[in-house]
């Protein structure tokens, strides 16, 4: 040990004498974890062939930097433990205190994996419980970029107690903290979410142009910087726009979009409601009015008026002739309005909605009978053509408008940091376009796991929560679609999927319960990685047999068998459909762990759907183990989102 010290206290002072001065990515930084069992990349810049020297533990490491100043070295595989320093020695020396070997999963998606403890159910007891310093977190800040960055902006790792719990991922921690409980090792948690982002944002250039799905659009991506970017896509999208409307921008006038006497007989037409991207407007964030001519006798002016208008994503100012009536800043609130008196007149009136567009979805949104005004117990229905005109396009890009946008800025700089899997929580952006997921989410996995050269790398997911979207089995239904696209990915290896059906809330996109969807992904990894064997998941549809005017259906992953919580035995979510592909709902009962489904109305039985909605909150099949079904059909007759496809803006 005395010649190791004299050796290493001369490794030391050979590179303090060296001139340049290193630095290192924001990934490694105090109470850091490292992924034990395996080599660990530490890298970082200094000056053209600058010599490097890095301690850890009982490690000593050295390195060159290239001509570009980028250096990299790999440290040999450690058990768990810690807390260590380790330092990076060049003429500076960079020293990083209470670092710990152990477990380290990448945490990505939209909202629900970037929703927080303080925001999950049970929030103050969990806060006031955490107090484990073997669990660590690191939140990247929300950042986009049109080419591959080498480092982020914001982020630190923090170490878990009461004081910082809160703003951990929910998903995150509770997976973490039963891993903890189960192994007794230090688990890291990077944090690289953001809410609303759709999928396509997160996969980098060369995974688009290996595919045959995307290659073509990715092709119309320019290599340049954003703001270049920015400028090209806004001037494209003007261009479009003043060729759809016959107007130039530099002529239009918005102060008189207003006013009742305002000639709009030039402008073309929108339905409302319907969000513009699926119409004439297309991709457009940026500002749109909107205006409807209403006739109004005389009696009708001395009713009591209320304006209703649905849902406006994002913003809104609403004019009636000319006078404000409202506004709203809250992208799903409902518009309900009170006209004052003396607004309205005989005849002609004028409803003016200024909407601004902040990203993604944009425009007025919802049932159309949600769009009226109401004069006492009447009603005039305003849903139906609408005039239209832009008044601008947003300056700057958004992380959905482009593809790779948040890969470049939020996963390209974690590269080839070493780590156990990745946990993903994504879909609800692109339910409009759920067939496409069938490539685009294997797509992603094999991306990053070309990206880090670990071809086994696993990837738990979880699949879309119970919510009240519109559609069902007779009508299509997009977000049953995009479900279906999730567990088809799991005939990619290594891949597992956490089903939520029954932890969910109709009304709520964000269910609050991260505490089981956190247990339930913990349940993959401890059974699949850690050598814990324990049932991991829910009874899967295998094959069905018709017999009669019955389908019988067989599963996979039933664990300890079939079981419904229903204390009379009836089984909900099931349909049957005949050969008018009508569908019905069915009557289902467990016999020796299968599922029997029938209805008196179909006499010969062709296809099954379970939980085929949105809200499939009443679906209670699961195994003995407390594992929901997967929701499934066995037919593909219905496809509503077969022909949407993920397009950019044509730029310029």
């Amino acid at each position: 040990m005395k010649k190791y010290c004299l050796l290493l206290a001369g490794f030391l002072s050979i590179y303090t004498c060296l001139n340049a001065k290193i630095t290192l990515p924001k990934i490694f930084a105090d109470n850091m974890v490292l992924q034990r069992n395996a080599l660990i990349p530490v890298w970082g810049w200094a000056d053209a062939n600058e010599k490097i020297g890095v301690r850890f533990h009982n490690q000593v490491k050295s390195a060159q930097a290239d001509k570009t100043g980028k250096w990299m070295l790999k440290l040999d595989p450690e058990t768990a433990g810690g807390p260590y320093n380790l330092t990076i020695q060049g003429k500076n020396s960079i020293q990083l205190s209470n670092v710990l070997v152990g477990e380290v999963w990448i945490c990505s998606g939209q909202s629900n994996m970037e929703w927080t403890v303080g925001r999950s159910l049970n929030a103050k007891s969990e806060i006031a419980a955490a107090n484990n310093p073997f669990i660590r977190h690191i939140k990247i800040g929300h950042e986009i970029s049109s080419l591959p960055n080498n480092n982020f902006t914001t982020g630190n790792w923090e170490v878990c107690d009461s004081t910082t719990v809160a703003n951990f991922s929910g998903i995150g921690y509770f997976f973490a903290k039963n891993i903890y409980n189960e192994l007794k090792i230090p688990v890291g948690l990077i944090n690289s979410s953001w809410g609303g982002t759709n999928i396509e944002t997160w996969i980098s250039r060369e995974g688009f142009e290996s595919s045959g799905e995307f290659k073509e659009m990715i092709a119309g991506m320019p290599k340049i910087n954003l703001d270049s970017l920015s400028k090209i896509k806004v001037r494209s999208i003007e261009l479009r726009m003043e060729a759809l409307q016959g107007t130039k921008f530099k002529d239009i006038n918005p102060d008189l979009f207003k006013e009742l006497s305002f000639d709009d007989s030039k402008w073309p037409l929108l339905h409302v409601p319907q969000l513009w991207e699926q119409q004439s407007i297309g991709d457009l964030d940026g500002v749109v009015w909107l205006r409807k001519t209403v006739e109004l006798s005389a009696s009708d002016l001395k009713k009591e008026a209320v304006l209703e208008l649905a849902k406006i994503d994002d913003e809104d100012i609403t004019y009636v002739n000319g006078v404000k009536v409202g506004t709203n800043y809250v992208w799903n609130a409902k518009r309900k309005y009170t006209i004052p008196t003396g607004i309205l007149k005989e005849g002609k009136n004028v409803i003016a909605v200024r909407v601004l567009d902040n990203g993604a979805g944009g425009g007025i949104y919802g049932d159309d009978a949600e769009v009226k005004l109401s004069l006492g117990n009447s009603s005039i229905p305003l849903s139906g053509d609408w005039k239209f005109q832009v008044e601008a396009v947003k300056k700057t890009t958004n992380e959905n408008s482009l593809p790779s946008l948040c890969y470049n800025a939020m996963i390209n700089p974690l590269t080839p940091f070493a780590f156990q899997g990745v946990l993903w929580y994504q879909g609800e952006s692109n339910a409009g376009r759920s067939y496409q997921y069938r490539t685009a989410f294997p797509l992603l996995i094999n991306n990053w796991r070309q990206k880090w050269n670990n071809p086994n790398m696993p990837f738990y997911f979880v699949q879309l929560a119970t919510f009240n979207n519109p559609g069902n089995s007779n009508e299509g239904c997009g977000w049953a679609e995009l479900r279906e696209a999730q567990t088809l990915t799991l005939q990619v290896p290594h891949t597992g999927m956490c089903v939520t059906t029954d932890i969910g809330n109709p009304w709520d996109i964000h269910p609050i319960n991260k505490q089981e969807v956190g247990k339930r992904l913990a349940a993959l990894a401890l059974n699949n990685i850690y050598d814990k064997k324990m049932v991991c998941n829910g009874p899967a549809y295998k094959s069905m047999e018709v017999k009669d005017n019955q389908i019988v259906l067989s599963f996979e992953n039933i664990g300890t068998g079939l079981v419904t919580p229903d204390k009379y035995g009836y089984i909900k979510g099931f349909e049957i459909a005949g050969k008018d592909h009508v569908f019905h709902f069915a009557k289902a009962l467990i016999k020796n762990n299968t599922v029997i489904v029938f209805n008196e109305n179909v006499a010969d039985p062709l296809a099954v759907h379970f939980g085929w909605m949105g809200d499939a909150s009443d679906c209670n099949l699961f195994n003995k183990d407390g594992f929901p079904a997967v929701p499934f059909r066995t037919d593909e007759w219905k496809n509503i989102t077969k022909d949407e496809k993920y397009k950019i803006e044509k730029l310029k």
